[in-house]
């Protein structure tokens, strides 16, 4: 069990929803970057200040009726070229956690 204090970090997230998006989504979505993808899904990756702001922005997910397939807390030293967020078509669901 943690003391929560991680989760109080600003924290980068790929979140991945059934459904298309279009780009004019990210301001509402915080400015987070809306790439659609393959089979009618589409990723948001962006930075979450802390877990009140994911819960806010899963909150935006649901209310529009999109389901959602994963969220996954990506550390930001650990970001790849193909994970950053101009290049996230890897087409790998992730499980939530």
């Amino acid at each position: 069990m943690t003391n929560g204090r991680a989760s109080s970090k600003p924290s980068i997230y790929h979140i991945r929803v059934k459904g298309i998006l279009g780009e004019k989504w990210s301001d509402w979505f915080d400015g987070f970057t809306i790439t659609p993808q393959a089979d009618d899904k589409t990723l948001l990756v962006g930075q979450v200040p802390d877990q009140s702001a994911l819960h806010g922005l899963l909150a935006k997910i649901r209310d529009l009726g999109l389901p959602l397939l994963s969220v996954q807390r990506v550390e930001a030293a650990s970001l790849t070229k193909e994970q950053s967020p101009l290049s996230c078509n890897s087409g790998q669901d992730e499980k939530v956690e």
